[in-house]
């Protein structure tokens, strides 16, 4: 144990840390500011590691144990406005006009009203700052889980004269390692910006009030490699966003949904830490490239447990769902475009191989938000549409237990049985509650349950039942039960005796000739009646 440390958890030992790191920022340590930017695959050049070295040094002057996510704000903001392009009045024209007409053309194909928001168009440095928090809330879990395992492997592999500043400073290193994570989301947020082409995107809905959103210069330079013409991009561009916005604004547990099960999932990630301590034997300042490769390629990442393959499988089922959902609803919307399926195609393929940056963002927290299941999941929703129609197809969105789960995407005719004999389960049920209330109306007693060929105890209503069932059904019930009999004679008798009340007396001649043809009916009915 060092001595020279009265309390090796007080101040002393976090300012003396302070003092070690701001040395090595400042190139006086043995890693330099350069070094240090190549491992976390940021860029080099002098005013961005600049900035890197000042919030770093900013996050390690003001650490309190958690994660200063502004360093993530700044490292995106700086990206995205590095190339940027403002909206201009004809870009504004040309959208506005497209959102008005897919709005209508959306109302043929869904059965969700449109949202009263207008829908929006943003700068990439305008996306970075409304997407931020979510892309925040999704990283959280990782970031902490990285930091903590940081702060034990430092602790336990520091020379011995050091162990007392280290355990002291936990807070200063957790705050260091959160902010070279920060940094890292930053940088992928800022190239995603640049890749996105509305709020839906992605899959999620990174806008927190689920509105639409266009960035038109990333849509300009998304349509300039299809060499179609720029306004059926533009209006399918708009339908597209339009039924993600009307999806979710419908839906409203589904955002709550993915959110929470992405960052369940997140949280349920463990560190390598046998990695990462192989990695702090044999680090070498000299040459961070193996630290830069294990950061980039995930390998600090446990390989997932039994538990987050199924959390998994059900999360990449309903990304899938809720782009096949998409992908069905705007091909019939945009079914009178010329040229509408192969822009669904290329959108498609974009969306199967995902960008660098999505890739990126995968290896940092170890989950790719990419729908594998897509096609099937859009096969799915046309098999829907065709056997129930758009109103009951979107009504699966009401609840989650309503939606298909992975055994659905593989076999849609059992989703469609379902829903099928749903339907027929309750046409029958109508159709007999009205043949009781019209009885009623015309005064004669209602049929007791099973009557007139209705079993509503284990009989399928659906089917109907033949006269022999009818016959069948009747003789179990009258058979050796003459009280029973007689109590039914007495009930038709009194009914007669209302209507004689009533001076109807064809009414009465009428009633008893149906009870009289219901006993000859039945094969258990006492003959002398």
């Amino acid at each position: 144990m060092n001595d020279n440390f009265d309390d090796p958890y007080g101040d002393d030992s976090e300012k003396e840390l302070r003092d070690l790191l701001n040395e090595l920022l400042s190139g006086g340590g043995t890693i330099s500011p350069e070094h240090l930017a190549k491992a976390a695959g940021l860029p080099h050049d002098p005013a961005t590691l600049s900035a890197l070295i000042t919030q770093l040094q900013d996050a390690i002057q003001n650490a309190d144990g958690g994660i200063d996510w502004s360093v993530a704000m700044r490292q995106a903001e700086e990206r995205a406005t590095s190339a940027q392009e403002q909206v201009s009045a004809e870009q504004r024209t040309r959208f506005d006009r497209a959102f008005g007409v897919a709005s209508l053309w959306l109302d043929e194909a869904v059965d969700f009203s449109a949202s009263q928001t207008q829908p929006e168009l943003l700068t990439r440095r305008a996306w970075v700052a409304a997407s931020m928090p979510t892309w925040i809330q999704l990283s959280e879990p990782v970031a902490i889980s990285i930091s903590d395992s940081l702060t034990r492997v430092i602790s336990e592999n520091a020379p011995e004269e050091m162990r007392d500043i280290v355990a002291g400073a936990g807070k200063v290193i957790r705050g260091a390692g959160g902010a070279l994570f920060a940094m890292q989301l930053g940088q992928v947020v800022g190239q995603l910006s640049a890749e996105v082409v509305s709020g839906g995107d992605i899959g999620i809905p990174l806008l927190a009030d689920g509105h639409g959103a266009i960035l038109p210069q990333n849509a300009s330079e998304f349509g300039a490699g299809l060499d179609l013409p720029h306004d059926e991009i533009d209006l399918y561009l708009a339908v597209r966003e339009l039924a993600y916005a009307r999806l979710f604004r419908h839906a409203r547990w589904l955002r709550l949904h993915l959110i929470t099960s992405i960052t369940a999932f997140a949280r349920g990630i463990s560190v390598n830490t046998d990695e990462l301590e192989r990695l702090a034997d044999r680090f070498d300042p000299s040459d961070t490239e193996e630290l830069r490769q294990a950061v980039a390629s995930g390998s600090l990442i446990r390989s997932q447990s039994d538990g987050q393959n199924t959390a998994l499988i059900s999360l990449e089922t309903l990304l899938a769902l809720v782009e096949g959902w998409v992908d069905a609803v705007t091909a019939d919307a945009t079914s009178r475009l010329p040229r509408s399926d192969a822009i669904a195609e290329s959108i498609r393929r974009r969306r199967a191989t995902g960008g660098p940056a999505e890739s990126a963002f995968a290896s940092l927290v170890g989950l790719e938000l990419r729908p594998r299941r897509l096609r099937d999941a859009a096969a799915l929703w046309r098999a829907v549409t065709n056997a129930v129609g758009i109103v009951e197809r979107d009504g699966l969105w009401g609840h989650p237990d309503l939606l298909p789960g992975p055994d659905d995407l593989d076999d849609p005719s059992a989703l469609i049985t379902r829903l099928t004999h749903a339907d027929g389960a309750e046409v029958a049920a109508d159709q007999e509650f009205d043949r009781a209330l019209d009885e009623l109306l015309r005064g004669a007693t209602p049929a007791a349950p099973g009557e007139h060929g209705t079993e509503r105890s284990g009989t399928d209503t659906r089917d109907g039942a033949g006269p022999d069932a009818e016959s069948a059904g009747a003789g179990d019930r009258n058979s050796g039960d003459a009280d029973a009999e007689g109590q039914n004679d007495a009930g038709s008798g009194g009914a007669g005796a209302e209507n004689q009340n009533l001076g109807d007396a064809g009414a009465k001649d009428q009633d008893d000739a149906q009870s009289r043809d219901r006993n000859k009916d039945s094969p258990g009915a006492n003959p002398d009646n």
